[in-house]
């Protein structure tokens, strides 16, 4: 009897198992079927046929950037359009991974619960979807890189909406070549990493006011070079007797390599990790790249170096961008999206509100002090440049980083040109584009 009733009980536990299982099966096919029918396993999609009779890609303003007719998925028919948007539009193939027609192509073609994609054109339930970016904007921002490679990313930190999100390299969806620049696929803004150079200067910077009691008063003495550790620290400059807001808006490496150290690799990693160069941020359902900030075996002249944003240093576009907002914001902002109805969480808290206030003032006052605000056509603008050595006989990268504080544009931007050479002079151009043209998008007459 007593074997009966095990058996019994064996057997309505696996039933229960069972049924549970196929319960969440169910909710996951209700759930999750139009994901798992868009898998690049799907032959259907991913030999380009599924977007065939797809709805439209418009941008903001409701610009038709990809659509179907008499069974051919068509693009924008301005060339400089076409590239600037690949990467958040997309092409026929799977191999964007930002890319609405990759990652939403269910929506756009119309996946049915229960007929999947069998039912005719007709009857099949294709849906519009929208970017929050102005591809006009875009495509000014892609020919100001001029051909060369990086990446451009501004968003509105009040909204989370991205205004504009260039990649290059780049090509044609229409026409796609039978060679692909090498990293083509890659969006840059989103998905890659790059040595920073000075804009980590940033980090460091906060780092002084919550670790340093005494960091606003700090004053250094720049030679041109000094040991740390044995090994000399060098700076482009010999800039004397020199404070932290001077130090910071004429880049002084020496002032930055003597902040790192008086911080301690404890305390710069920390920070680092607090202010998300470690972490991934979800940006409308893709995972942004993580950086890379490792001091914990650093010599002190390796801890320098990091503090200046060179050693192992790596961060991605978006991500200097949205610490960018956090300054503007309080320390804390909304995370960016690029595709309309999709969520927008926050950072958390990055930094006190008074640490984001110091830094929102020395960023300021490296454009009032030193580029002036003439070079964003008075917007009220914050920023780091960036000059970031890479090695391998290659010209540096180049970078500027910041944000507007104005009430009605209130914008943040990351911008990196691959072998740019000095960060105002490469990068700043294409910032000043990028910056006033998102703004007017808004409505900035300036």
């Amino acid at each position: 009897m007593k074997r009966t009733m095990s058996r019994s009980t064996i057997a309505l536990v696996l039933a229960v198992v069972f049924l549970l299982g196929l319960g969440l099966l169910g909710f996951k096919y209700l759930k999750d079927n139009d994901m798992w029918a868009s898998q690049t396993y799907n032959y259907y999609l991913s030999s380009g046929r599924g977007l065939s009779n797809a709805g439209k890609i418009t941008d903001r303003n409701g610009v038709v950037l990809a659509y179907s007719e008499e069974g051919s998925r068509l693009y924008h028919d301005d060339y400089s359009v076409r590239l600037s948007n690949l990467h958040s539009v997309g092409d026929d193939s799977f191999n964007i991974a930002t890319a609405l027609q990759t990652g939403h192509r269910a929506e756009l073609v119309g996946h049915n619960m229960i007929f999947g994609y069998g039912l005719p054109g007709s009857l099949s339930p294709k849906g519009n979807m929208k970017l929050t970016t102005d591809s006009s904007v875009n495509a000014k921002v892609y020919e100001a890189f001029g051909g060369k490679n990086g990446a451009c990313f501004v968003y509105n930190y009040k909204t989370g909406e991205v205004l504009c999100m260039v990649s290059t390299p780049s090509y044609d969806p229409m026409n796609v070549p039978e060679k692909l620049p090498e990293g083509a696929y890659l969006n840059n803004a989103i998905s890659s990493t790059f040595t920073p150079g000075s804009i980590f200067k940033i980090v460091t910077t906060v780092a002084a006011y919550e670790y340093l009691p005494n960091a606003e008063s700090m004053t250094f003495t720049c030679e041109g070079r000094k040991d740390f550790g044995g090994d000399d620290v060098t700076c482009l400059e010999h800039h004397g007797e020199i404070t932290l807001e001077e130090a910071f808006a004429y880049s002084c490496n020496i002032a930055f390599a003597d902040l790192a150290t008086e911080v301690g690799a404890k305390n710069m990693q920390k920070t680092a990790e607090k202010l998300g160069i470690t972490k991934s941020y979800e940006i409308s359902e893709i995972d942004s790249a993580k950086g890379h900030y490792n001091v914990e075996k650093a010599t002190k002249n390796e801890l320098a170096w990091s503090g200046i944003g060179q050693y192992t240093d790596l961060v991605n576009p978006a991500q200097m961008a949205i610490l960018c907002g956090a300054i503007a914001d309080g320390g804390n902002t909304k995370l960016p999206k690029y595709i309309d109805g999709t969520a927008s969480g926050r950072t958390g808290t990055l930094m006190s509100k008074e640490t984001a206030g110091k830094m929102a003032d020395i960023m300021r006052y490296t454009i009032t002090d030193h580029y002036g605000d003439s070079m964003f056509g008075g917007l009220t603008v914050g920023a780091k440049t960036g000059t970031a050595e890479v090695g391998e006989g290659k010209e540096p990268n180049a970078w500027m980083v910041g944000y507007s504080s104005d009430e009605d544009y209130p914008l943040a931007f990351a911008v990196v040109v691959e072998e740019g050479g000095y960060g105002f002079y490469s990068a700043g151009p294409i910032a000043r584009i990028a910056m006033i043209e998102s703004a007017k998008s808004l409505g900035f007459e300036g």
